[in-house]
């Protein structure tokens, strides 16, 4: 069976919600309805998407800030917002922001499907850069797809978290990663709590890694964490 696209829509109008979602179920999309910018962020950190709805008037979080929390963790993702607003200077600031496109309201389900065909059409035909998901570590091997990090007589199970660490890491081996890029990424935050969460899942990685003594993760102290998997000659 071929995979529904899958949308994030946000919006606190539950009457609109509601026929919206309807609607763009029956053309065959799969819909996760938000009610609030801090509700879709949630979602959005734990979940995937092919095209995020966002409207721009919403309590908690607004769009536009919600939207600058979507770009830093996704780059890719396209952003359509739904504005009441028909002020150039509220489109223009949603396009510098990360937004790929808007819909002034009230719109017609058709405009809305419409716009969502062009963007998944796009994503299709954009080729994507293939990354390694596997890595060498010393003796072991870390597969991020399985979540397992294998070696020295360890079949280690990850959290998805600690992989995503372990994978940014991986992908700037021998390379000073800062630590609010790494924030920014997967956490979609760089504030002191959650920096500290960070902390504890570099410490979690070390320990998982402590039996190969060719494997260090450095912290750089203010700047952030470098991986060096090097034999140390004496």
């Amino acid at each position: 069976m071929e995979k529904k696209p899958r949308i994030l829509y946000v919006e606190d109008d539950q009457t609109l919600a509601f026929v919206t979602k309807d609607n763009l179920e029956l053309a065959g999309y799969d819909i996760v309805h938000k009610e609030n910018g801090l509700e879709a962020f949630e979602c959005f950190k734990e979940e995937n998407f092919d095209i995020c709805i966002v409207d721009v008037m919403m309590p908690i979080i607004d769009g536009f800030t919600l939207a600058r929390k979507i770009r830093r963790m996704n780059e890719e993702v396209p952003i359509l917002f739904l504005t009441a607003k028909s002020l150039d200077e509220d489109k223009i600031e949603g396009l510098k922001i990360g937004g790929d496109d808007y819909i002034i309201k009230p719109f017609s389900i058709e405009e809305l499907k419409l716009k969502i065909e062009i963007f998944l059409k796009r994503a299709s035909i954009k080729p994507k850069e293939e990354l390694p998901t596997e890595y060498d570590l010393g003796a072991f091997h870390f597969n991020y797809n399985n979540l397992s990090i294998t070696g020295h007589d360890e079949n280690i199970t990850m959290t998805q978290r600690e992989a995503d660490v372990l994978l940014m890491l991986c992908r700037n081996k021998e390379q000073v990663l800062k630590k609010s890029e790494i924030l920014l990424k997967i956490w979609g935050d760089d504030d002191y709590f959650v920096g500290r969460s960070l902390d504890v899942f570099i410490s979690r990685l070390r320990k998982y890694l402590r039996k190969d003594s060719s494997i260090k993760i450095e912290n750089l102290h203010g700047i952030g964490f470098r991986l060096t998997d090097k034999v140390e000659v004496s």
